[in-house]
């Protein structure tokens, strides 16, 4: 993949890949989960998830199609910053990777709510308390599968912001903004694993993740879109 009209193609596709992430990863988390999820009320969750059951597929759907895309993102971003580190480039590749499958994983604690929401026959012999126990028992696993899943993510935007620093014809901004974005994530998990009062500080670390997050990302997503392969990298 030498010429540059390869290159522009692969950046096209990651900038592509990105954007599809953040609309997938917006609807599946925040229109769908947020919505109808209420981490204290286990009836009211039972009951919105069985009344907006098309909604929460649409969900599980977005999820899949999520991490379809990072998976297209992951190979574009090695082969477009390949040249400045091969070891690093590998390095960050593998994290997002790991990332990717751990969050697989997590998504069949949802297919779990899906089958205990979907009104067979079987389940109308069990107890609802069982039912409803068992529904925020695999949101809670799916919630933990995914914090986990996010360790390796801010692992992967370190190694993603140092090579982005390394490249001298992308923007320094969104290396130093893709860092602090995985310091954040990195901050966040373990602050949500280790803190029995993480709730009280919850919009702190939010601000401390979203912001340097969304921010990078977005940055590094436009500049893909315009700019991204125009340039001949030098073989490391």
């Amino acid at each position: 993949m030498n010429s540059t009209t390869a290159l522009r193609k692969v950046a096209l596709m990651a900038g592509t890949g990105y954007l599809a992430i953040f609309f997938t990863g917006i609807f599946a988390n925040f229109f769908v989960l947020e919505k109808l999820v209420v981490r204290d009320d286990a009836n009211l969750t039972l009951n919105n998830i069985t009344t907006n059951a098309g909604e929460f597929r649409l969900g599980i759907l977005a999820f899949i199609i999520m991490v379809l895309f990072d998976l297209v993102l992951t190979w574009a971003l090695y082969v477009l910053l390949q040249h400045l580190g091969k070891k690093m480039a590998l390095f960050m590749a593998w994290f997002r990777l790991v990332n990717c499958a751990i969050f697989a994983v997590a998504l069949f604690q949802l297919f779990d709510v899906l089958e205990l929401t979907g009104g067979h026959a079987y389940l109308e012999a069990m107890p609802t308390e069982y039912i409803r126990a068992e529904v925020m028992r695999a949101l809670s696993a799916f919630n933990y599968t995914w914090l986990l899943g996010l360790l390796f993510f801010g692992v992967h935007l370190l190694a993603l912001g140092l090579l982005v620093l390394r490249a001298g014809y992308i923007p320094k901004f969104i290396g130093v903004l893709l860092l602090l974005a995985g310091v954040g994530y990195l901050t966040d998990s373990f602050a949500q694993f280790l803190l029995t009062n993480y709730a009280a500080y919850q919009d702190m670390f939010m601000l401390v993740v979203v912001v340097p997050g969304v921010v990078g990302e977005l940055s590094f997503t436009v500049w893909l879109l315009l700019r991204g392969g125009r340039q001949q990298p030098d073989v490391a």
